[in-house]
């Protein structure tokens, strides 16, 4: 009888030879946060720490937050949540009045790993009261710019694709690219605000799989990622912008146009670095679009999350303002040369074999 061997396993990432490896990108990584750091705090952003648990991580359909529990001096137990974003705090601080500010946020998302993807990363996040939010994408553009400079690269690359970091970027609207790069004429398939269905599962006929209980919704994320994403930051970086309203779920709609929102996406190589918004304040309006999210959630995944009141009371107090969330880790990725993005963190997820 034959007995097996066992192979021996993979090396710790705490072992001498495999740090070694990742080192030069780490360092590259602390040489870009402090060069971020220094520009926001030249541009008079006071740099902020907001909570990581979270009475409500989010609301939005497709994001999933790890859960835990807290329990007070008497033993009583409460459900938190890790939070998905710094979004909700960051708000509650412009309601109080701050009018320039920026978080390196630790945050959490579950169901999501991969070369681009860690179920724990960093995201830069800032936000600019009564700014519109053309000065956000401007702000994008120069870290990401400032990013390369400090990581001595003409030219970010990922998958065989390249882009100039400091070209100047190509705009798009989503009608555009969808247009351009499906044949598929999206805002045609909004009636105002409303998503008409069956108007773009009839459009995309051929281009994607549509099934029967697919929403306007899901159609429109596979026409995205299976026509679109992949031709966007090639050559240069590119800001796609003026989003479809029921994909926006806390920007304010565009004036003049109901059909689309004040968010924007910035891609380099195919690769999403940052998605922002002209941010809502509308209090009915944003709690009327989580509960609609919320509804959605239940009947996908069978769960939901709670609104945060205390979120919805600062919407309705908060400035015009615009705000971004950007990958760090993604930018480190893309600056450095790394191919996957746990090549460029200091500590890999606990658990993790690769």
């Amino acid at each position: 009888m034959l007995m097996a061997v066992a192979t021996p396993s993979e090396s710790p990432w705490w072992a001498r030879d495999r740090h070694a490896d990742r080192r030069p990108f780490l360092t590259t990584r602390a040489a870009i946060a402090a060069g971020v750091r220094s520009w926001f705090a030249a541009q008079g952003f006071t740099e902020v720490e907001t909570g990581i648990l979270q009475v409500s991580p989010g609301n939005e359909t497709h994001l999933h937050a790890p859960v835990t529990h807290v329990a007070d001096s008497s033993g009583v137990r409460s459900r938190r949540y890790l939070r998905t974003s710094p979004e909700f705090a960051c708000k509650k601080l412009l309601a109080a009045g701050e009018r320039r500010i920026v978080e390196f946020a630790r945050v959490f998302r579950d169901r999501e790993r991969g070369d681009l993807h860690l179920p724990e990363f960093t995201m830069l996040e800032w936000y600019r009261a009564g700014a519109p939010y053309e000065a956000v994408i401007d702000d994008c553009l120069n870290v990401i710019a400032d990013a390369a400079r400090i990581a001595g690269t003409a030219s970010f690359s990922y998958r065989g694709c390249r882009a100039d970091p400091v070209a100047l970027a190509e705009r798009l609207t989503v009608a555009e690219a969808f247009s351009r790069f499906a044949g598929i004429d999206l805002l045609a398939t909004l009636n105002d605000a409303q998503p008409d269905r069956d108007a773009l599962a009839s459009a995309a006929k051929g281009r994607v799989r549509v099934s029967a209980d697919d929403t306007w919704s899901d159609i429109f994320s596979k026409i995205l990622v299976e026509h679109v994403e992949a031709n966007l930051g090639q050559g240069r970086l590119t800001v796609l912008h003026d989003y479809p309203a029921p994909e926006s779920a806390l920007a304010r709609r565009k004036p003049g146009d109901p059909r689309v929102c004040e968010r924007f996406e910035i891609y380099a190589c195919g690769v999403e670095l940052a998605n922002g918004f002209g941010e809502l304040t509308d209090a009915k309006e944003q709690r009327s679009r989580f509960v609609q999210a919320m509804d959605e959630k239940e009947r996908r995944y069978g769960e939901r999350y709670p609104l945060d009141e205390d979120f919805l009371g600062a919407v309705a107090q908060m400035p015009q303002a615009s705000g971004v969330a950007l990958g760090f880790d993604r930018l480190v990725m893309l600056a450095s040369g790394a191919t996957r993005i746990d090549q460029v963190v200091w500590t890999p997820p606990a658990g993790d074999m690769r």
